[in-house]
């Protein structure tokens, strides 16, 4: 299979034209290194999964940190209810940790 430009989802180098998603990250690393928070805001299909994952797989490869993804969307459905908001998004933590592979 050849590669193609994707604006569906995330990018994967193998199969898709793409830079490298860690170049848009700008200083990032130290905020983590600095036990510090940020956020990743940009509209629709621009990359923010794509980044996020090539990150996770970086550090864990490290050795450093163990990078674990979920999502805190299933707590959408629950807007309104902050418990059941809290339980969907600690059900999806819980299901990652336990799915999670080392990779």
């Amino acid at each position: 299979m050849r590669k193609f430009f994707n604006t569906t989802g995330p990018c994967r180098a193998d199969d898709h034209y793409m830079i490298d998603p860690l170049t848009r990250l700008g200083d990032v690393r130290s905020l983590i290194d600095d036990k510090q928070y940020f956020v990743v805001h940009a509209p629709r299909q621009t990359g923010k999964t794509t980044t996020l994952e090539a990150l996770a797989k970086q550090l864990t490869a490290e050795g450093t940190y163990t990078a674990l993804k979920f999502s805190c969307e299933t707590g959408r459905a629950y807007r309104s209810d902050i418990h059941l908001v809290e339980e969907s998004i600690l059900a999806a933590l819980q299901a990652a940790s336990s799915n999670y592979d080392g990779t």
